[in-house]
């Protein structure tokens, strides 16, 4: 299974299941931590090409337990920064 394909899955997927979803700033900051910590697991899962969904279910496996706890612990001390940022910026995009 491609990279580009994965996407697609996700979209039908929230498609069939009448689900709703919002699209953010790019550039603003992310206020939900764990949403941090999915992205880097993406990444670094991504970064491993998966080629099928077993593959793909142990390499989310095997990344998640390389997930620090001083990293989650990092964006929690990071969240009045970012919080303060959005409130000044009254909602738009926090950085050029």
């Amino acid at each position: 299974m491609t990279p580009s394909i994965l996407p697609k899955m996700w979209q039908n997927g929230l498609r069939t299941t009448k689900s709703r979803y919002w699209i953010g700033h790019q550039k603003s900051p992310d206020l939900n931590p764990i949403d941090n910590v999915w992205a880097d697991l993406k990444k670094h899962v991504r970064a491993r090409r998966p080629t099928n969904l077993t593959q793909l279910h142990q390499l989310c496996q095997e990344e998640w337990v390389k997930c620090h706890p001083t990293y989650c612990g990092k964006l929690g001390e990071d969240y009045p920064k970012s919080l303060t940022q959005v409130k000044q910026f009254k909602g738009n995009a926090t950085k050029c």
